[in-house]
């Protein structure tokens, strides 16, 4: 049975990991995982555009998981678009990639539920050893962190290596070519980097409650048990 200062650590571990769950579908929702701009390099070749001028052929992009809006710049005014990566851009972007970082958001969802759930029952409850005691909890908070670590990267990937900025400025455009002029992700990626720090975090909650890590657990049961053959 948990002593109060165990309840108070495991419960304060369940607030941050609801905490995350709201981040996580929150930023799904949203179209601020990515902002930049982006140049009509052919308009401006055009017209020998020096710096001064570049300022009327460059537009601007902001994107999310499913939704964005690009406003394109081509010396006439901006033309803004709203679209939708399905089915809009199908054609466009690298599909499996971009479907792998929305089953990861919502891998993430479902394993910092769990997390909270457990993080609860070790509050409220009476846990028993395995993985409704602390192995549970470091176990679903590292597979939260793995999966928050896989969002980043695989969205990075086709953000940077796909360029996927420049693919949707371009996307059934004819006439002219877009160029991406500048490019930083939104305050709804950071979102994510924040829900890994939060499990990293309350998996040393978890120690400070009292709780050795598992594999020095493991590893203190292995030397306990080679004494004791030695002694035989």
């Amino acid at each position: 049975m948990a002593n109060r200062q165990e309840r108070i650590i495991f419960a304060f571990g369940g607030i941050l990991c609801f905490t995350c769950v709201m981040m996580v579908a929150a930023a799904m929702g949203t179209r601020f995982w990515v902002k930049g701009t982006v140049l009509c390099k052919t308009g401006a070749q055009l017209v020998n555009a020096t710096d001064p001028e570049l300022d009327k052929f460059i537009g601007n992009v902001s994107y999310g998981l499913f939704h964005g809006q690009r406003v394109k710049q081509c010396g006439l005014g901006g033309r803004p678009f709203r679209f939708s990566f399905f089915p809009d851009l199908l054609e466009a972007i690298p599909v499996n990639l971009h479907i792998s970082v929305i089953f990861f958001c919502g891998v993430l969802i479902l394993f910092s539920s769990i997390s909270t759930a457990f993080f609860m029952y070790n509050a409220i409850g009476h846990p028993y050893e395995t993985l409704h005691g602390p192995l549970g909890l470091y176990l679903w908070n590292f597979i939260s962190c793995l999966c928050s670590c896989l969002v980043m990267i695989l969205f990075a990937a086709e953000v940077k290596i796909h360029r996927l900025s420049e693919r949707i400025a371009n996307f059934r455009e004819v006439n002219f070519l877009y160029k991406t002029y500048t490019e930083q992700y939104d305050r709804s990626y950071w979102l994510i980097s924040f829900t890994f720090l939060i499990h990293a975090l309350n998996i040393l909650l978890i120690r400070l409650a009292g709780f050795e890590f598992p594999f020095q657990v493991a590893k203190e049961t292995e030397l306990g048990t080679g004494a004791s053959d030695l002694m035989y």
